[in-house]
């Protein structure tokens, strides 16, 4: 049987070592800090506060993430969240869809316009005071729609799913759906929808682990302690000790206090992040199918 495996040139094994070193390296600069961060969470607070942890968990305890679920702020924060995430990737899905398929169409009467003022909004963004304003004129401070609104569409997002619809939905296609008598919401419902499921899952993903991972606007636009989400909290907590403290009152003798502070610490960012950590080795491919929408055509 013949072997039809070509050799590798010394410079091929040179390059695939280097490359090989230097995403090992990579990996070890993003690896090294989660795993301490977790080991210090699960770890005795006696023997964090003395120092001796570092990425192995010495004396492993729950005792922090008991503390944390009995914060009925910080399962608020997790609760807003989830809605703010779910209700605002509905929102962003829906306007990107309704934008780019008109802007994908040829026949659309000023679609080069159209295009160019949406980019002109990616290169001159409002200054966050007139959109300050903007918003409390509105009348949407301290309410959810502050949080929504002013994001409800990424322009970026929009121009991937545009490129997406030009490449792969043939204008013969929509001109025989046309033909049988459909309009323009039947053709995305019934004929665009239904063929774009690899971006509208790249989009979701990519709108939803931005809503979870956003703080400024909910920083900026809420003052109601019930309304804020996860990562604002967390962003309190961590700015202010003594709320710390306070977690740790509950159940701590005053001599531990000082030690459970510290692993709070540490448990509370791993609260915090643990969603994204434990979905993306989930979606990964769709993170890199979408990063290569476009690439080739549009």
């Amino acid at each position: 049987m013949q072997n039809t495996h070509l050799k590798k040139s010394f410079s091929d094994k040179l390059f695939f070592f280097l490359n090989g070193v230097f995403l090992t390296f990579a990996l070890l600069i993003v690896l090294i800090p989660l795993l301490h961060v977790v080991a210090q969470s699960i770890s005795s607070p006696s023997e964090v506060i003395a120092g001796h942890v570092l990425l192995i968990p010495k004396k492993p305890t729950l005792m922090a993430y008991q503390e944390i679920f009995r914060s009925k702020l910080l399962l608020s924060g997790y609760g807003n969240s989830i809605v703010y995430t779910f209700t605002g990737t509905l929102i962003n899905i829906f306007l990107t869809v309704i934008c780019a398929y008109p802007l994908s169409r040829k026949d659309f009467l000023g679609r080069k316009w159209m295009m160019w003022a949406f980019l002109f909004t990616m290169i001159f963004a409002a200054p966050l005071i007139p959109t300050y304003l903007n918003v409390r004129n509105l009348g949407m401070l301290d309410t959810i729609w502050a949080v929504l609104l002013p994001n409800a569409i990424g322009v970026y997002n929009m121009v991937v799913a545009r490129t997406f619809f030009v490449s792969n939905i043939p204008d013969e296609m929509i001109e025989a759906a046309e033909l049988d008598g459909a309009d323009d919401l039947k053709i995305v419902w019934y004929l665009v929808l239904p063929l774009s499921k690899a971006i509208l899952a790249v989009l979701t993903l990519f709108y939803a682990v931005s809503h979870w991972n956003s703080y400024f606007d909910a920083f900026m636009y809420l003052s109601s302690e019930g309304k804020l989400p996860l990562q604002v909290v967390l962003r309190n907590i961590l700015a202010n000790a003594k709320m710390i403290e306070e977690m740790a009152n509950a159940s701590v003798e005053q001599s531990q206090r000082l030690a459970l502070v510290e692993v709070l610490k540490y448990a509370v960012i791993v609260f915090g992040s643990l969603p994204v950590i434990m979905l993306y080795p989930f979606v990964q491919k769709h993170f890199v199918k979408g990063v290569m929408v476009g690439s080739i055509k549009g």
